[in-house]
């Protein structure tokens, strides 16, 4: 069964296109296949993945908002386990022709249907906003990953998303379906300040359980990785960012099985 996960918070700089890449390449290195969605106008997470802004036509804007089919958006990458639906970094009009839709909620959800389960797990990278491409992208997701970064105001903000899902929540339960935090995912961790470790323990205190184990450490592996188009998990496999990110593919791995257990028991 199909897992998509839309990974947000609208507070920039907290690792969401980072996550969404190393993610995506870490579930594909145990074997996973991945549909990696490019939703911010930024189209980070397409160079990230080594796709070429100049080399395509349609990205996923034109799916939502035209007739183009989903399959003709989507691109091959070098890796034959990660697939990429991309962003274009310059994009006109797409929130008014969306607010303009009457099912203006439900665009991505309804291109996607068809094409999901070919997938494993599909990764939605969030733009650092919470207008309708993002609702879009959690009326779509079965979960959300909410990366958090290790600094000071760290939760600034996170009210706001936690309310935008409790909206999603109320809209999916009317199509008998369910949005749940899949995991609060710790970002950028400098282990020599000590107010990081302070923030790691606000956050555990607030969501729990919900916090992944696996951090991600701050590591100028990623920075670099970025520059020449790569995952770090490709670029520098044994940095301690590429090692955490598998871990974290791993924990993913272990909180999907119990979640499709207990679907399958309460069923």
């Amino acid at each position: 069964m199909t897992m998509v996960l839309s990974i947000a918070n609208q507070k920039g700089g907290v690792g969401k296109t980072t996550t969404a890449v190393n993610l995506a390449s870490s579930l594909s290195q145990i074997k996973r296949k991945v549909l990696l969605i490019d939703l911010d106008y930024q189209a980070n997470a397409t160079s990230c993945m080594g796709v070429d802004r100049g080399s395509f036509n349609k990205s996923v804007f034109d799916i939502m908002v035209d007739d183009t089919p989903t399959e003709d958006a989507v691109i091959n990458t070098d890796d034959p386990r990660i697939d990429v639906l991309p962003a274009k970094a310059t994009v006109e009009g797409v929130e008014e022709k969306i607010i303009l839709n009457s099912n203006r909620d439900f665009l991505l959800h309804t291109k996607l249907e068809d094409l999901k389960d070919k997938y494993d797990y599909v990764l939605i990278d969030c733009p650092p906003s919470l207008g309708y491409i993002t609702t879009n992208a959690l009326m779509a997701s079965d979960a959300v990953i909410i990366p958090v970064q290790c600094e000071f105001l760290a939760m600034d903000g996170l009210t706001q998303l936690l309310n935008t899902i409790r909206v999603v929540q109320t809209k999916k339960k009317h199509n008998k379906e369910t949005l749940t935090i899949f995991g609060v995912l710790l970002t950028m961790l400098d282990r020599r300040v000590n107010s990081g470790f302070q923030i790691v323990n606000e956050i555990k205190t607030y969501f729990g359980e919900k916090v992944f184990k696996t951090i991600i450490p701050r590591n100028i592996s990623c920075s670099n990785a970025t520059f020449y188009g790569m995952p770090v998990t490709e670029f520098s496999p044994r940095s301690r960012s590429a090692i955490s990110y598998k871990k974290l593919a791993k924990e993913v791995e272990r909180r999907n099985g119990k979640r499709r257990k207990t679907e399958t028991q309460s069923a």
